[in-house]
């Protein structure tokens, strides 16, 4: 794990630092199973009081590795060996499959969360700042919904939380059009909870701000706020069911190629 996400804890913080800097944080299957481990060691964690989850280098996490993008090109499928063969509809985390879980943990934490994003979130690593009960950017930081430009669609939980965060119009502007937008864009849709300088600094400020406070309100709270949301199961399978269509699929191995090959796609109607 310690290749890909570090995890160092002092008076109740836990700092979370995806430390994958020479690819910009992207996610290979080492890091899906880093991010999975560490949701799982910090479920565990005594006097663990609040998460600031951030990444190393230049960006926050640039999304899925390029290397499975040229994989879909040679090959089709998601990328992975043996992936065709892959049920994404199958849930190994309860309400979620492995991939959602990478993101679904961080929500499912009993203390709070907060992502310090900064460079670029785009694609899965959007959705994995999602994951956080709150967003700091830096004023630069750019941010893109960017499934549609392969052929995808979000499938990291990104959907349920999304859907209790930005009005409707603009979550379908964004997914459908990929197009990428800037902290200020998303201080605006809802995206972005401050703009700072040191995104991870204040991040680091607040956390141990909350640290301070009665752990047991701290707890309840979360779980009180997690539960006004509507039932996420049915968005995190609708999530895997419909991507499990697009995977491999003519058009979708076709927009793989032409963004690889830097060409207009031809899509078959």
């Amino acid at each position: 794990m310690e290749e890909r996400v570090s995890i160092s804890i002092s008076e109740g913080v836990a700092d979370v630092r995806l430390v994958r800097a020479d690819k910009m944080n992207a996610l290979d299957q080492a890091m899906f199973e880093a991010l999975v481990a560490a949701t799982e060691r910090l479920s565990k964690e005594k006097g663990l009081r609040a998460v600031v989850l951030s990444g190393e280098g230049r960006a926050f996490c640039a999304g899925l590795d390029m290397g499975r993008f040229a994989a879909m090109k040679e090959k089709g499928g998601n990328g992975i060996p043996g992936g065709e063969n892959r049920d994404l509809t199958k849930r190994t985390h309860g309400q979620a499959n492995f991939a959602q879980q990478a993101v679904w943990g961080w929500r499912q934490l009993p203390v709070p969360v907060i992502a310090a994003v900064h460079g670029v979130a785009f694609g899965g690593g959007f959705q994995l700042s999602l994951g956080a009960d709150m967003r700091f950017l830096s004023a630069d930081a750019r941010m893109s919904i960017m499934e549609i430009k392969w052929g995808l669609v979000p499938d990291m939980a990104g959907t349920p939380i999304l859907a209790s965060l930005v009005r409707d119009d603009i979550l379908r502007d964004l997914t459908y059009t990929g197009r990428i937008f800037s902290a200020q864009e998303a201080m605006t849709y809802g995206l972005a909870t401050r703009i700072c300088d040191d995104p991870r600094a204040a991040a680091l400020d607040v956390a141990r701000e909350i640290a301070g406070k009665s752990p047991d309100a701290i707890r309840a709270a979360k779980r009180m706020l997690n539960n006004l949301s509507v039932d996420p199961g049915p968005a995190l399978l609708a999530e895997s069911v419909e991507q499990q269509k697009l995977i491999g699929s003519a058009n979708q191995t076709e927009a793989v190629r032409a963004n690889l090959e830097k060409r207009a796609p031809k899509f078959a109607d």
